[in-house]
Parts: C-alpha cells; sequence; structure tokens
C-alpha cells in the first residue's frame, strides 16, 4: 500500500494479513490480477488524499478489505460483492466516478456500489434509524439484496474495529443500532454467525461489565462443559447407531448474549442457568416414520438419563401455530440438567428457514410479506448448487413497492400509501397542519398539494394563515384517513358559517322588533327549496340569500297573505318601443333608475347582461355568464328583467384581470408597461404572489368597453412567461 503514514504498524500487519487471506479463500471466484489492479488503485488514492479516515478515525481501506473477508468467510465467495466492496470507497472518496467503476469493473458491481451509496444517504437522517420503518426503507433503497448483505458485513467489520475506540458514545451508538437493526436482518438472512457475533459485540460495547463477567465464568468452564457435551453425547450416539437410526447429533454453546437472555428472563444467575447448551438430535427419515422415530430417540434417552416430565414439550404431537415441530426434553445428567431436542430433517428445515423461523420462535417481531421472502433469500443461500450468491443478483427489494418512506426537515421517518401526496403528509403530521397546507418543498424544490411522494424524500410543509380547505382536495387525497379529516374540516367550516347566517338573521329580526315564529320560519325555508336549515343559513352567511327579503317573505307569510312582488314601475326603468318584454337600458339618458353594478362579476361595455332587483328597489346589472347568473335564474326569476346597453357611454369601467406565468425576472415589468401603452387603459392597482416557480397576479384596469378590454387580455398573452390571463372579481 502507499504512504507509511497512512497506516500504523498494527494496521498496515492487519491489513496485510487480511488481503493474504482473502486471495488465499477466494482464489476461486477471483484472479491475483483483480486483488492486485484493486490494490494499485487505491494505493493511488491514498498517494492523492482521497482516501482519507472517516469523521471518528476509522481507515476506510482496512475495514474494506475486512469486510471482504467476513463476506468470504461468513457468507460465501461471490466476486461482484468482494470487489464492490473494496472499491466502493473510490468512488466515495471521488477518486473514481460511477462511470468510470462500470468501464473498469462492469455493470454488475456498479449497480451494488449505487445501491450501498443511496442506503449510505440514509445516514444523514439520524432520526430515522431510531424509527421502525427505517430497516424497511433500508430494505427498499437497497434494491439489490447484496447491498444488504455487504451492510451487514460491513457493520461486523466496524464492531470489531471499534474495541478500543476513545469515543464511548460512538461505540455505543454503533451497538445499539447493530442490535437493533443488523441483528435481526442477519439472522432473517440466515445468517447465524454474523447475527449471534453482533448480538455479543454489542452487548459488550453497552454493558461491558456484565459481557466480561459471562464471558469469564464460560471460559473457565470451557473445558469441564466441552468434556461433558462429548461424554454426553458418545452413549447416546452408540445406542441410536445400534438401533440403526440414521441422524446427527451436535452439542453448542449458547452465545453471550442469549444467555444473558436467559439470567434476565429467569433472573437466576449463570450457574443457575441449567441451558447454557442445547444438544440437538436430528433424524434422516422419511415423513411417514417421523414421529415414531422421534419418539424412539426420547425413549432411548430417557432410559439412560432421567427426564423432567414438566419440562416435557411435545410439538409433534400437536404443532405450535406457527407450524413449529419438535420435541424437546431436559433429562439429568452428571449433577445438571441439559436441554434435548428431536426432530427429522423437514422438522429442521421449517423451523431453521421456513414457519418457525427464529425470529418467530423466540418471539420477536414478524411481518408477513417479509418473511416470505427472507425464507425464500436464506433457502437460495444455503441450497443453491450453482453458487448460492450468483443467484443474489436476480432477486429485487419489492417487499414495500406499496409504501413510501419520507422525512421531516428534523429526520422523522413516516410511511404512507404509494402515490400519497403532500397533502396526505399534512394531515398525517396533524389535522391543523394539512387545513392550512398551501404546498410542500421536497428536497429543498417548491412543490404542489398534489405532488406524490417517492421514499426518501425530505418534506417541509407550506402554510398559508388564510388557507381553508377545498371541496376538492377530497380528489388529491389518497388515503382515507386524509378523506375523512377534509370532510369533517368542510363540515366543521360550513356549520360555522350556517350559525353565523343563524346569528345574522336573528339579530336583524331582533332590530325590527319582529319575534321570530319557528313554524312560519321552516315553512318559508322549505317554500324556498331547502333541504336543510344548516344550507339556508349558510347561503344567508355567504350572502347569496338577502336577509332582508327573507324578512319580507317572513311577514308575508306571517299575514297569511298572497302579494305579488312587483318588480317594475313606470319610474323604475325606460322601456323600449322594439320589445315585447320590458327590458332595462343603461345609457347616459337614464335617469330615476337607482342601479349599480355588480362586483362579483364586474360588467362592462359590451358584455350581455341582465338586471337584478333587490328587496330595496335598485338593481344590479350582472353579466349574463357571472358566477352567480344560475342561481338567480332558479331561485329568483320573478326579479330577474332583462337589460341592454345603450350607445357608446364615454365612460370607464373597472376590471379585474387574473394573470398567471412563470416567476421570472422582468415578466412583471414587461406586463406593466403594455398596459401603460394602450390608449384608454389605467392601472388601478397590482397585487402579486409567487408560489411554486409561479405567480399569479391580480391587476385592476379601467377600460371603455369589452373590446378594448379583450385587445389588452390578448396582448398580455404574448407576453413571454405568461401562461393565461383571465378576467376576475374586484
Amino acid at each position: 500500500m502507499a504512504s507509511n503514514n497512512y497506516f500504523t504498524e498494527e494496521e498496515k500487519n492487519t491489513f496485510l494479513n487480511s488481503y493474504r487471506e482473502l486471495c488465499r479463500c477466494t482464489r476461486n471466484v477471483s484472479t491475483q490480477e483483480d486483488f492486485t489492479h484493486i490494490r494499485k488503485l487505491i494505493s493511488e488514492a491514498v498517494k492523492t488524499g482521497h482516501y482519507q479516515r472517516d469523521k471518528h478515525g476509522l481507515n476506510p481501506a482496512l475495514r474494506n478489505i475486512n469486510t471482504a473477508l467476513i463476506l468470504a468467510q461468513k457468507v460465501g465467495y461471490e466476486r461482484s460483492m468482494l470487489v464492490s466492496v473494496l472499491v466502493y470507497n473510490l468512488v466515495v472518496s471521488e477518486f473514481m466516478s460511477i462511470e468510470e467503476i462500470e468501464q473498469e469493473f462492469g455493470e454488475d458491481i456498479t449497480k451494488i456500489i449505487r445501491g450501498l451509496m443511496k442506503a449510505k444517504s440514509l445516514y444523514a437522517k439520524q432520526a430515522a434509524v431510531e424509527s421502525d420503518n427505517f430497516r424497511k426503507l433500508l430494505l427498499t433503497f437497497a434494491e439489490d439484496v447484496r447491498v444488504i448483505i455487504i451492510m451487514i458485513a460491513d457493520r461486523l467489520c466496524v464492531m470489531r474495529m471499534i474495541n478500543h475506540h476513545p469515543n464511548e458514545k460512538f461505540r455505543y451508538d454503533v451497538a445499539c443500532e447493530a442490535s437493533y437493526l443488523y441483528a435481526p436482518l442477519s439472522h432473517r438472512l440466515g445468517l447465524y454467525g454474523i447475527k449471534s457475533e453482533l448480538e455479543d459485540l454489542s452487548l459488550k460495547y453497552t454493558n461491558r461489565e456484565t459481557f466480561s463477567k459471562i464471558a469469564h465464568e464460560l471460559n473457565a468452564t470451557k473445558r469441564e462443559r466441552d468434556r461433558f457435551i462429548a461424554d454426553f453425547i458418545a452413549p447416546i450416539q452408540k445406542k441410536l447407531e445400534e438401533a440403526g437410526l440414521s441422524f446427527e447429533i451436535k452439542g453448542r454453546t449458547k452465545s453471550i448474549f442469549s444467555i444473558w437472555n436467559k439470567m434476565k428472563k429467569q433472573k437466576a444467575e449463570l450457574k443457575d442457568i441449567y441451558d447454557l447448551f442445547a444438544i440437538r438430535v436430528v433424524l434422516d427419515t422419511p415423513t411417514e416414520h417421523e414421529k415414531a422415530e422421534c419418539w424412539q430417540v426420547y425413549s432411548i434417552i430417557t432410559d439412560m438419563y432421567q427426564p423432567n416430565p414438566k419440562r416435557l414439550k411435545d410439538w409433534l404431537s400437536i404443532p405450535k401455530s406457527n407450524g413449529y415441530e419438535s420435541l424437546h426434553i431436559t433429562v439429568w445428567a452428571e449433577n445438571r440438567w441439559v436441554e434435548v431436542q428431536i426432530r427429522t430433517k423437514r422438522m429442521d428445515e421449517i423451523a431453521e428457514r421456513g414457519l418457525a423461523a427464529h425470529w418467530k420462535y423466540k418471539g420477536l417481531k414478524s411481518e408477513k410479506g417479509l418473511d416470505d421472502w427472507m425464507n425464500n433469500v436464506r433457502e437460495v443461500l444455503e441450497t443453491a448448487d450453482s453458487g448460492p450468491l450468483e443467484l443474489m443478483k436476480d432477486f429485487r427489494m419489492d417487499l414495500y413497492d406499496k409504501e413510501v418512506f419520507v422525512f421531516t426537515p428534523k429526520g422523522d421517518l413516516y410511511k404512507l400509501p404509494l402515490g400519497a401526496t403532500i397533502l396526505d403528509f399534512a394531515f398525517l403530521i396533524h389535522t391543523r397542519l394539512g387545513c392550512k397546507c398551501v404546498g410542500g418543498k421536497v428536497n429543498g424544490k417548491n412543490q404542489t398539494i398534489k405532488y406524490q411522494l417517492k421514499s426518501g424524500d425530505t418534506i417541509e410543509i407550506l402554510t398559508s394563515p388564510t388557507q381553508t380547505p377545498k371541496q376538492d382536495w377530497l380528489n388529491i387525497a389518497t388515503t382515507s384517513k386524509t378523506r375523512i379529516k377534509i370532510k369533517q374540516a368542510l363540515n366543521e367550516a360550513l356549520n360555522k358559517a350556517a350559525e353565523f347566517g343563524k346569528e345574522l338573521l336573528q339579530r336583524r329580526f331582533k332590530n325590527r322588533k319582529i319575534e321570530m315564529d319557528d313554524a312560519i320560519l321552516m315553512r318559508l325555508i322549505k317554500k324556498t327549496g331547502y333541504k336543510t336549515v344548516t344550507d339556508f343559513y349558510r347561503e344567508l352567511a355567504e350572502e347569496r340569500l338577502d336577509v332582508n327579503d327573507i324578512i319580507e317573505k317572513y311577514l308575508e307569510m306571517g299575514k297569511e297573505k298572497e302579494e305579488t312582488f312587483e318588480t317594475r314601475t313606470a319610474e323604475e326603468y325606460v322601456l323600449t318601443s322594439e320589445t315585447k318584454e320590458d327590458e332595462l337600458v343603461i345609457g347616459s339618458n337614464l335617469k330615476g333608475v337607482d342601479y349599480t353594478l355588480s362586483k362579483c362579476c364586474n360588467p362592462i361595455y359590451g358584455d350581455d347582461i341582465f338586471g337584478f332587483v333587490s328587496t330595496q328597489g335598485t338593481i344590479k346589472v350582472h353579466r349574463k355568464d357571472c358566477p352567480n347568473a344560475p342561481q338567480m335564474f332558479s331561485r329568483f326569476r320573478y326579479r330577474i328583467i332583462n337589460a341592454r346597453w345603450s350607445g357608446k357611454q364615454g365612460s370607464q369601467y373597472v376590471t379585474v384581470l387574473r394573470v398567471v406565468g412563470n416567476d421570472d425576472i422582468g415578466i412583471v415589468t414587461n406586463i406593466t408597461s403594455i398596459i401603460s401603452k394602450e390608449k384608454n387603459v389605467a392601472m388601478r392597482s397590482i397585487s402579486i404572489d409567487s408560489n411554486d416557480g409561479l405567480f399569479q397576479g391580480h391587476i385592476t384596469v379601467t377600460v371603455n368597453d369589452l373590446s378594448a378590454l379583450n385587445g389588452l387580455i390578448k396582448k398580455l398573452k404574448t407576453v413571454k412567461g405568461v401562461k393565461d390571463v383571465q378576467r376576475g372579481s374586484i
């Protein structure tokens, strides 16, 4: 390797030993030329300062070589995985680009490195590692299962390296993460040796005193324990062979972590734990002879050793609900209790990689889908004839393809259904936040409430104090919970409006010293076509109903008289001689008629118009395409009068233009410049709102007639960056 200063003397010796061992044990999948070439690249990266120690002082070259060695020794030989681990830091340190790696080593290795880099990006979200969803997100990001296996091996390597690390908090955090995340993952993948070592090292770093005490006591009794196991097994083995049974028998001491769990569970000292090791008899027998031969082994062992009937567990006659089958007995031998598990190969396979995998058997969390998939992975790892890890490259981690996992700016992790939007996320955080949501920043970029979330997105919700839930939000929301919350918010708003309308009507009745009769009011509400009282009061609050008009109708019904509401007199408007129907002609000669131009649609000369007679006798002039026109014609047809413009007015009409466009520098200047150059057009005011790269402007102008307004709109639409120009309301 390069630079004598790069390695300490101890690191140098470790690296060389690991390098030689890796070359030796991987000769059948990698050539010496492979490792020589990679070593030269790493050496050059070190010389040019690209291979620096990480922020915790760990040497990346040593970490990579030892991770590769763990893969070779504890997982299996697969060239792409080994090479990916060794060259990964060449990309991370920017010594080589991902494209150069692909040219040099091929597409498969590049795929693994991309997965490693993607998964590594999660660690920028520190809070997420503590989340129960982090494991799912990790699996989602690591599309190739080999990425997960490499990360597990790397974590074991780091755990080995930090035994004497000076930063106790760093050591503690890494140990907790290994116990919480990587040990369960390694178990689910069938990497039992790695899982046990991760758990033991985790206990060592988080509770060194307990670990050392158990380790010391186990070491002190190891020779005696090994002798005992051999002596216990020997006569059993002889008897089983004499019975003509085909079997395998083995004994193993349980891990320190497992022993510590038993000590806690049983609240006992180590010397009082009578199942520090387990003996397992695995029979090779046809399915039809399974139970008979298991009980035959039970009979042989219990003839030799005294059984404890209280600790007999018969899962042969009645298997566990998860499918686990085995016969557990505890016998007394040389002044101690010994647990013996009796099962067949089929039962053992089910127990180890099928329905009763260890994480279920020991009561750990399990999820449908993940279990089935991991069982398949384990089976491929253990049984593939063509080299198990060669087949792993075809596995895709699509377990959670129906979910997305996103972060808050603080790093908190949330799970939502696939297709969920920013609006769903806002309501998931808090209903109040959802009701005020106007969009969000996704990975620092503005997005609308309709944006569909992707796994790994960091979402910051943008709000406005004036925002309120809209009916069309129900089409944007994807989760039932969000829709329920939106409906509740909409109903709450409607109820508030109805309450306001009720108070308004009661106040007007009181001002006019009229006593309200609920029966008459209910008849009036029904007569006006409303199905519910809430709808009636809401219309009053939103001024779609005139409160004075309602009071007049109420008084009429109270007197029980039919009166015709006369909507016209000769003094109120001028009649034309050309038309058969009454018609209001608006012109400069019109006198004695109290009319106003409605602000809801801002009619100007040239618009098709009609008149609407109020209870005060005034006439409001509306455009025929006014948003409120359909309701007026359907409910108050008797108050509608025809209207038209007479000759040129010589006056200015106020109207509002709504302009939408790209939020570019200079676009507003270009718009105002065009307006200022227009003859007989004046700009009164302009207001601009900018959001998500777009601006929305409301411009109040005065024009002579519809022709001038249409001409102005046409010119504004030609401005570069302007997407739409429409008439609005004041």
